[in-house]
């Protein structure tokens, strides 16, 4: 932390009104609560013409990284990716130097450095407090915007932290909730997760749900779950085969998502259409993937079938179990005899009349 007065130029979140033509502001609580949590002491600087010597060469350095790294605007698919891609060039900007200064803004920094305070221990919360509480469809409205929370929680009240990016739903002091933050004015964001207890009674919900259109979209609901609930329902049904991919779908809530698809994949080779198979094969994969290089532990006789290298149709595996047959083929030899009687009053090879 920098240590004495750090200059300000009357930003918005920090100066509510500027009072008069001195020094003097009204800033706004929630930056007079962070300062003080900090120990900074805010300088600001003077409005207009009289002020633009008191700021130095910050603007000029902000207008530099602008140009250089913000223009055109980069293509990103999230704020974290755009807040890395920040990072990676404050890293090669040390090596630059401004102007015809003879040290780098890495070396100069190394200078400082030494003249700063350590941060607090503890990390300063900058997210909103909100307590809304959960509607009949399991959603809570933060900002005009629509989230959804696990449908156990209906009608009670819940924290929300909102933060730049992302908001944080608590309830009992337990994070029930994660949601990315929406921009726009009545938007929606659904977890299809939030919603699987519901649906488990009510499978026919589920086609036409908007929080399975967001799975959809968002990736989480991939090929593999399409194609294996619609050899599902034609297995069981449409209510049947709904419910045996819910089951599927509660299972992401303590494999990885990697794990459950590789089984679903499994379970689509050999045509296994329950949730159990899933299940036995995602708990294979994560076996392998959390002892790399390691052989499986040995298993009893009962249990040798748990080694399979995939799902397999039950009824090939009873048929394998079972002892060689070695009783020879039937025959129906004794049979062809009938083929060589003459019928009824024909005549026979001999000329003879044949027998009734």
């Amino acid at each position: 932390m920098p240590a004495g007065k750090v200059r300000y130029d009357n930003l918005r979140p920090a100066v509510a009104k500027v009072l008069g033509f001195n020094r003097s502001r009204v800033e706004n609580e929630r930056w007079v609560i962070f300062r003080s949590f900090y120990g900074i002491e805010p300088f600001y600087c003077r409005r207009g013409k009289e002020g633009a010597h008191e700021k130095g060469g910050v603007e000029g350095q902000i207008g530099y990284f602008r140009r250089n790294h913000l223009v055109p605007v980069p293509d990103v698919a999230t704020i974290d990716e755009l807040n890395a891609m920040i990072d990676r060039w404050d890293v090669e900007d040390e090596v630059r130097r401004i102007r015809s200064r003879p040290q780098s803004i890495g070396e100069r920094f190394a200078i400082e450095a030494p003249l700063l305070r350590p941060l607090p221990t503890e990390r300063f919360e900058t997210g909103r407090l909100f307590t809304p509480r959960v509607d009949r469809y399991s959603v809570i409205v933060v900002r005009t915007n629509r989230y959804s929370v696990p449908a156990r929680l209906i009608g009670q009240a819940v924290r929300v932290m909102l933060h730049a990016s992302h908001l944080v739903v608590y309830h009992k002091g337990q994070e029930v909730a994660r949601h990315e933050r929406l921009i726009a004015k009545g938007g929606s964001r659904l977890e299809l997760d939030h919603y699987l207890e519901i649906l488990l009674k009510k499978p026919g919900a589920l086609p036409g749900s908007t929080a399975l259109e967001q799975a959809r979209r968002s990736g989480k609901f991939t090929r593999e779950h399409e194609a294996w609930w619609a050899a599902a329902r034609r297995a069981h049904g449409e209510a049947e085969g709904t419910r045996a991919l819910i089951e599927v779908l509660l299972l992401h809530r303590h494999m990885a998502h990697e794990h459950v698809a590789a089984g679903i994949a499994a379970a689509l080779r050999v045509g296994a259409w329950t949730a159990d198979a899933v299940a036995l094969e995602a708990r294979k994969v994560a076996q392998l993937d959390s002892e790399p290089g390691s052989p499986p532990p040995a298993r009893s006789p009962a249990l040798a079938w748990l080694d399979e290298p995939g799902v397999v149709s039950l009824t090939e595996r009873r048929m394998s179990a079972l002892p060689p047959d070695t009783r020879p083929l039937p025959s129906v030899a004794i049979y062809d005899q009938l083929l060589r009687r003459p019928a009824a009053g024909s005549p026979s090879p001999s000329g003879e009349e044949g027998r009734p």
